[in-house]
């Protein structure tokens, strides 16, 4: 087992700043090469505390944030535009990011795909909802309006 200090959140495992016992072949070929951990070391403790009260820092003015983009999405749907076949069916699914260049092209602001999730897989045009994980402890519901693309005949 690996003794590592997290330096940013990792689902599943805990957040930037904990620490955590992880096997051997996790720590060296995921978590250590994408820069999601450290090493832990008895040096390390200052290390915990500092990621820690500036993770504390950020939440407080992140979530102001959270709030102020969260009321932003859920003021009224986004339109999706997709390409669709006959009777509404589309080629392909909607995915998170799909979703998340809708919100920035309404201009409702940026998002991560990464917060976004999709309840059930979106195939066919129509009303649908995603939810946007924004904070800790702010969720916003994302109403879409999925829409089938204009497409050029030849």
């Amino acid at each position: 087992m690996a003794k590592l200090i997290l330096t940013q959140e990792v689902t599943g495992l805990g957040s930037a700043g904990d620490v955590v016992d992880v096997k051997n072949g996790y720590a060296r070929n995921y978590l250590l090469p994408r820069g999601f951990a450290t090493l832990w070391t008895k040096g390390g403790e200052k290390q915990v505390e500092s990621i820690k009260t500036a993770r504390q820092i950020r939440a407080v003015k992140s979530l102001e944030e959270a709030q102020a983009l969260a009321a932003q999405l859920q003021a009224s749907a986004v339109k999706l535009e997709v390409t669709a076949g006959e009777g509404g069916r589309l080629f392909g699914a909607v995915k998170a990011a799909d979703v998340a260049d809708a919100v920035e092209a309404a201009g409702r602001g940026s998002i991560d795909k990464r917060v976004v999730t999709l309840p059930s897989a979106i195939k066919a045009t129509g009303r649908f909802q995603a939810h946007a994980r924004l904070h800790e402890d702010v969720l916003a519901v994302i109403d879409l309006d999925v829409v089938g693309a204009k497409t050029k005949k030849k």
